[in-house]
């Protein structure tokens, strides 16, 4: 490890403030191995002091929401400082690097860096965005790292309360990192190939070519929107599309269509019992399972928490109670390894009363809490169902 300290100029200079008003402090702070390297592959991506854009936004917001944290940050790190690319929960754009906790996180590419309180880690103890204003007590970030290697920043999530990731947590940080890379990445490429089309007309060839590439990019990011995390299927978004279209659709074929929703039993108890990580095991399993039997014009969806959804085109509701019913047996005999695990299901079709997918939505649900009204473990079908 290669260690720099501040300019001897800076250090000549009259005293400054960070951005909450704290003494910058002109210690040592650790530098890459490939620090010219990788400050020349910053540099070639035109980020840094850009103006805000949406995709890194969202990134941010999405970061915070899956972590459960009050602040999330895309950062990169520049020459003396980090600068906030998006930002939630702070009101400032950049920070000497020599407080930054992401100036760590960059030495190892490989792997999210984790402080759980750093007040007990003699790296921050005593930093003054620990013992002053913002009070950071949590951090976790993993490396934004270009495809050449090089660490340019990160993103990650910061809290005023010591606490831990979950694995799920831990590697959704690592997928946004990624796919921060891939929006650099094409945002750069985007730059150039609009400069080499305003140069010279013979690179409109290049642009229909990389038009297709933008597509299959644009096709990849809409994918990861609207597939749950933890599970690996369809997630609340795209079943409220979904339930539209195929109620829009069948209406107008005047043909059927079922909606199945799915409550793990007992799963807070199994959660206090065996701990987070357990009970996202189990969430992945019945998501597995249910796959495993559905027919292939089924959707599966994760609708919240332990609730899971499946739609069932041109299916009736008996039709659509005897596919609940092997969902159900299927989940009961499986060989769960803590204790057992079972679903309560309600089924519901469309009739000549149901006048919106909010209508099938709300007869669904009402079969299911008869399911659990009357001892979970069962399958329960929405009253005038044919």
């Amino acid at each position: 490890m290669i260690w720099a300290r501040e300019r001897d100029a800076v250090k000549t200079a009259p005293l400054q403030l960070n951005m909450w008003g704290a003494r910058m402090s002109h210690t040592e702070f650790p530098v890459p191995g490939n620090e010219d390297q990788r400050m020349k592959v910053l540099a070639d991506y035109h980020i840094l002091d850009s103006l805000p854009e949406q995709a890194y936004d969202d990134f941010a917001k999405l970061a915070s929401a899956i972590c459960g944290t009050p602040i999330a940050l895309v950062t990169l790190v520049d020459d003396d400082r980090q600068w906030f690319k998006a930002n939630v929960g702070l009101d400032v754009s950049e920070t000497p690097r020599s407080q930054a906790f992401c100036t760590h996180a960059i030495m190892d590419p490989g792997s999210v860096m984790t402080v759980e309180d750093a007040t007990t880690d003699q790296r921050f103890a005593a930093n003054p965005l620990v013992t002053g204003d913002p009070g950071i007590r949590f951090y976790a970030g993993a490396p934004l790292v270009a495809p050449t290697g090089e660490a340019l920043g990160t993103i990650c999530v910061i809290d005023r309360e010591p606490r831990s990731l979950s694995e799920t947590q831990r590697e959704a940080l690592e997928i946004l990192s990624r796919e921060i890379i891939v929006q650099l990445e094409l945002r750069r490429s985007i730059a150039t190939l609009e400069q080499a089309v305003l140069d010279q007309e013979k690179y409109v060839e290049l642009l229909q070519e990389y038009q297709r590439d933008i597509e299959k990019v644009r096709v990849h990011l809409e994918s990861q929107s609207v597939t749950d995390v933890l599970t690996g299927v369809k997630n609340r978004r795209s079943f409220d599309l979904t339930i539209e279209e195929d109620f829009t659709r069948a209406r107008a074929r005047r043909t059927t269509l079922s909606l199945l929703m799915i409550d793990v039993d007992h799963f807070k108890s199994f959660n206090d019992d065996f701990g987070h990580p357990a009970g996202d095991e189990v969430l992945r399993s019945v998501a597995q399972l249910l796959q495993s039997e559905m027919r292939e014009s089924d959707s599966l969806f994760r609708y919240g928490g332990e609730e899971f959804a499946v739609v069932l085109p041109e299916t009736t509701c008996k039709g659509a109670f005897v596919l609940a019913e092997r969902f159900r047996r299927t989940v009961q005999r499986a060989p769960w390894p803590k204790r057992a695990i079972t679903i309560s299901i309600g089924v519901a079709a469309i009739d000549a009363d149901t006048g919106s997918p909010r209508d099938l939505l709300q007869s669904a649900d009402q079969a299911l809490y008869s399911a659990k009204q009357i001892g979970r473990n069962r399958v329960t079908m929405a009253p005038s169902g044919t």
